[in-house]
């Protein structure tokens, strides 16, 4: 059965067929989804990877534009910095001379409903100046080369780890583990394992608009990021296990200035737990803390958000049942370098965020939907994610609670970094769609630190001693 527009995905093994410049995928049937959470081999043959060097892109995105021509195809994507650029500047907009294509309104969104999330079509509903100005599409995503040739590594290495795909996967480094995904789970960890590069520092804000209109910046963090996993040279036994680790430091509020948190994410949750510690600078020690996944709340959302809608979703996976519904074409955020030249406070409206700062273009993504497995609790009992084809970062994410209600809706901003080259899932907005209200998280518009992808910091820096020095300071 074909959901909402995409093409349905139960099984194991895609063939890519191209006809006339339409893709579509012939399925194969061949390991049950029981196997496939049970550790089943998840590697494609080398003649399927070859695909990777033809029909698709290096991350496994359909390489031609679509049959309408509104898609166009890849050609390589954004790779050549702005001229002047210097490097940890705000990042230019290198598309400002686009113009509006159409807008998609409260009068017309239906026209479009086949193309917008539950969650947007929510939102037109529930405001009449909500709004979509739909650009033309630019498939700007790249990554280095290093990257693409680990990529075609892991297509025919990466499978899911012994305890099963739930659980981890091994196999893989310095890429996106399965560029042709066979489930929602290899979907999921291409989304978990997508390309920030290397490390990262930045200084980070989190605004929570109430739904009386009212606008609080919570916190503000100094935060500095490794991806173990994405380190020159690093094998599938060597990156220590944890793909991300991140310190968070508070620089305001005054009555949280001096907080600071660490947090590892591992590439197998058996293996290697969660593992985070915070500090408390009253206190002048460290303690275990919840790590940035499932639904613990996130202290500094007011409620509006869990650690799990962290990067639209985040962490284990082991709480949902995720299935691949295929793929389709959808207005979504692109190339938002744009939102981050100006001021926070002008990107928040009272409802919803401005329309005046915001992009969106035609994309193909990925539909995943995850449902809550036997035996799992979460406040969440259905998440619907849409991963861009070209990036596998979510775009998109519709929330439904224990009542089958729709929640929250969750949309990503996608950062153009050409020097690097990456394009990022970036800040992220997340609504709460029954109580009205939203949370602007991740927000690095004019902070006194912009975005800067760095190289690895010490290991050291990444230990509850290092965060323990720090309040002593």
């Amino acid at each position: 059965m074909i959901r909402n527009g995409a093409t349905p995905v139960t099984s194991s093994c895609l063939l890519w067929t191209c006809v006339s410049r339409r893709w579509s995928f012939r399925i194969t049937l061949a390991i049950g989804a029981a196997l496939c959470g049970a550790g089943a081999m998840a590697a494609v043959s080398e003649r399927e990877a070859a695909a990777l060097k033809a029909e698709l892109t290096p991350v496994g995105a359909i390489r031609a534009g679509n049959e309408a021509g509104t898609i166009p195809a890849w050609t390589g994507g954004y790779r050549t910095a702005p001229p002047g650029y210097v490097e940890g500047a705000p990042r230019p907009d290198p598309f400002a001379g686009d113009k509006v294509l159409f807008s998609i309104t409260a009068r017309n969104y239906r026209d479009y409903a086949d193309k917008l999330p539950e969650g947007a079509r929510q939102l037109f509903a529930k405001y009449p100046d909500y709004r979509m100005d739909i650009y033309p599409s630019r498939r700007s995503a790249a990554a280095p080369d290093w990257v693409y040739d680990n990529i075609a590594r892991n297509a025919v290495t990466a499978h899911a780890a012994p305890e099963g795909i739930v659980h981890g996967v091994a196999g893989a480094v310095g890429g996106i583990p399965f560029p042709i995904p066979k489930d929602g789970f290899e979907a999921m960890w291409n989304h978990l394992l997508a390309f920030w590069g290397p490390a990262r520092e930045l200084n980070v804000g989190t605004y929570v608009v109430s739904a009386d209109g009212t606008i609080d910046k919570t916190t503000t963090y100094r935060e500095i990021a490794d991806f173990p996993y994405y380190f020159r040279g690093a094998t599938p036994d060597s990156f220590g296990g944890y793909y991300f680790k991140t310190v968070h430091l508070a620089v305001a509020p005054a009555i949280k200035a001096g907080q600071g948190y660490l947090n590892w994410q591992p590439i197998n949750t058996t293996r290697y737990p969660f593992a985070a510690w915070r500090l408390l600078p009253g206190e002048h020690r460290v303690r275990k803390a919840p790590s940035i996944s499932y639904d613990v709340p996130d202290p500094d959302a007011a409620g509006f958000v869990s650690m799990d809608e962290y990067y639209l979703f985040y962490g284990g996976l082991d709480h949902y049942d995720f299935k691949l519904l295929g793929k389709k074409e959808m207005y979504v955020p692109y190339n938002n370098n744009r939102l981050y030249l100006q001021p926070a406070r002008a990107v928040l409206g009272p409802s919803h965020a401005n329309p005046d700062s915001l992009r969106y273009e035609l994309h193909r993504v990925w539909v995943v939907e995850g449902r809550l497995a036997n035996g799992q609790h979460d406040i969440v009992s259905r998440r619907r994610l849409y991963l861009d084809e070209d990036s596998w970062f979510a775009l998109y994410s519709d929330s439904w609670d224990e009542q089958g209600r729709l929640w929250k809706f969750g949309q990503g901003t996608m950062y153009l970094m050409p020097e690097i080259p990456a394009i990022i899932l970036g800040s992220q907005f997340v609504y709460d769609l029954q109580l009205g209200g939203y949370v602007y998280g991740f927000a690095f518009n004019g902070e006194a630190s912009a975005y800067k992808v760095t190289a690895p910091h010490p290991a050291t820096l990444f230990t509850p001693d290092s965060l323990s020095a720090r309040s002593v300071r």
